[in-house]
């Protein structure tokens, strides 16, 4: 059911989602590029990384500061990324946005497209809160998760598959 590849590196895999976040894919290609080209993608290389640089290359500081921190966390092993395949859903969440600048988007992300998990409901997605508003006839108001919710389900435990056909 899962076709996205593993990534080599989940390090490298969450600093390429991190510089993404919020960007066109275009955009995000870009600015990671240029990061490659300043330093290598690895906890103690980024760490180490002159900000301005960063920031030169296109890093916004929020960005910067959210590398820096998992970074961080990585080398001083409070975040070890190996353990995210023996966590639920949950924990996976609540692992991941310890990191400052990952919110709940990010880490739905990463189950549905790195760990590949199943049934991730992304409700924090504004593609997939669109669709359900256009298929579902849903209203765009403080109810919207709640009802997606309900709408979603029925689909489960594959809601990452209706999610893909939600995108398209």
């Amino acid at each position: 059911i899962i076709n996205y590849p593993q990534p080599k590196d989940r390090f490298e895999n969450l600093v390429s989602t991190i510089i993404g976040q919020q960007l066109s894919n275009k955009a995000a290609d870009t600015i990671y590029s240029r990061v490659v080209e300043i330093t290598k993608i690895d906890p103690v290389s980024l760490l180490a990384a002159d900000p301005s640089q960063l920031r030169a290359a296109g890093t916004s500081w929020a960005k910067i500061r959210s590398l820096k921190d998992l970074s961080q966390k990585v080398l001083d092993k409070s975040l070890q990324l190996i353990k995210l395949d023996q966590m639920s859903d949950e924990e996976v969440t609540s692992y991941l946005t310890q990191v400052k600048g990952i919110g709940v988007w990010t880490a739905h992300m990463k189950l549905m497209f790195t760990l590949h998990r199943p049934d991730v409901m992304p409700l924090d997605d504004r593609g997939i809160q669109n669709a359900m508003i256009k298929l579902y006839k849903l209203k765009d108001n403080k109810k919207l998760k709640t009802n997606m919710l309900k709408t979603s389900d029925s689909w489960r435990p594959y809601r990452t598959l209706a999610c893909w056909y939600l995108w398209k």
